[in-house]
């Protein structure tokens, strides 16, 4: 009888055992992204929410498609294609890359035959940095250089998509070394990549040379020179010019508390204690940009 309640026993100990892995894989698993969703910023003019990755955006000419950013896998992208076939049969000749990050690239490599793909000259090199962990970029693969930027520029740039004039910025170092912003002069839109985010802490690659006071400045800079209302942003909603100046305020006020703090002589670590622990990491890096 004890002979067969342990073989009882350790029979159960492994049933239990093994629906604690299985459960226990399941919740790990990445949850399934969203639906690419199209809404309308202005006549024409588009954002694609959803799926993996940035939010892409598109211009609808009178012959072709001008995209802005690529998601980041192949079902996305084919979600946003089959998206923009809703709307026109134009195809998509042209795709602007407001900077390297891999969830507003790596889906550059899933884009229709022919497509030419535009960024500022940064942004290119940027395609080839490491990761912040030091692995080597896949951008060096030979085999990927048709999905890389063939067309660059340094300060400005005008694009002539059938009758519309779209304008490329470069502000500065930001978020990144290459960031771009497209505006529509004409409706007074802009894309702006990541140099805001409303919905987290900002993020700032300070490994590839990102700046947060550079941020400020290219933000301040964008401001002065273009009359865009309407702000896309690469992972929330479209902002207006108010929430523009709201973040730069924050992110001034931000880098004010921290100078003030190292100063005094603290050291990063106890920098980072007085602020929110989801604000380390954009604290370290103000704290690094003080000398």
């Amino acid at each position: 009888m004890k002979r067969v309640f342990l073989k009882f026993f350790s029979i159960l100990v492994l049933v239990i055992l093994f629906s604690t892995s299985v459960s226990g894989q399941q919740s790990q698993a990445p949850a399934a992204p969203a639906p690419v969703v199209s809404k309308q910023v202005e006549p024409n003019i588009y954002t694609f929410t959803g799926g993996r990755g940035a939010n892409t955006g598109a211009y609808i000419g009178e012959k072709e498609v001008l995209l802005i950013d690529s998601k980041q896998d192949s079902a996305s992208v084919a979600q946003v294609l089959a998206a923009i076939k809703k709307l026109t049969n134009n195809p998509v000749t042209r795709l602007v890359n407001t900077h390297a990050d891999g969830d507003h690239v790596f889906g550059n490599r899933f884009q229709p035959a022919g497509v030419t793909f535009i960024a500022h000259e940064n942004c290119l090199k940027e395609f080839f940095v490491p990761s912040m962990n030091g692995t080597p970029s896949d951008w060096n693969n030979p085999a990927l250089k048709a999905f890389l930027p063939s067309v660059t520029y340094k300060d400005k740039m005008d694009l002539q998509v059938g009758v519309k004039r779209i304008e490329l910025y470069y502000f500065g170092v930001g978020h990144t070394t290459g960031d771009t912003v497209v505006y529509f002069p004409d409706e007074k839109v802009a894309f702006i990549g990541d140099q805001i985010f409303t919905a987290r802490v900002q993020l700032i690659h300070a490994y590839k040379g990102g700046s947060s006071f550079g941020e400020v400045a290219a933000l301040e800079k964008m401001l002065s020179t273009i009359d865009a209302q309407k702000f896309v942003c690469g992972h929330n909603d479209v902002i207006d010019r108010a929430a523009v100046q709201n973040h730069i305020a924050q992110m001034k006020d931000l880098q004010e508390k921290v100078r003030g703090l190292k100063v005094k002589g603290q050291s990063i670590e106890e920098v980072q204690k007085q602020f929110e622990q989801n604000q380390s990491a954009l604290i370290q890096t103000i704290y690094n940009e003080i000398k």
